[in-house]
């Protein structure tokens, strides 16, 4: 059994394996490889991070976009924007990987916040 610190750090460090190998290695499939530690990684997040609920589901707003793809979202757009890093490193490609970098970080910040609601203390009779 894992204890509660490294169980908590492991979709933290899946996700930072994954970067640190995507932007360091030049095979094509070490960044496939590395991509899909990613991805795994941002997965066990979102099923952490969706379990850990405390709104009324009624109250959630159903989007456009299939759930799967809207939970990934910020971490595709924190992929996308090492993808721009590494392979267009030139004229005003950095500051569109730059613009991605903060709205990923953004969206995944609002939505950590939104994670800490208070449960009702009930009234003990």
């Amino acid at each position: 059994m894992l204890t509660r610190p490294v169980y908590e750090a492991l979709p933290y460090g899946y996700m930072a394996l994954g970067i640190a190998s995507f932007m360091l290695l030049e095979p094509n499939y070490a960044l496939t490889a590395a991509a899909v530690v990613f991805v795994l990684g941002a997965r066990i997040y979102n099923m952490r991070s969706q379990n850990r609920r405390t709104d009324p589901v009624k109250r959630r707003k159903s989007r456009g976009v299939p759930k799967m793809i809207y939970d990934l979202l910020p971490f595709i757009y924190l992929l996308s924007a090492l993808a721009i890093f590494k392979f267009l490193p030139e004229k005003f490609y950095p500051l569109l990987a730059i613009l991605l970098l903060s709205y990923s970080f953004y969206i995944l910040v609002k939505r950590t916040l939104y994670r800490r609601h208070k449960l009702p203390v009930s009234p003990m009779f």
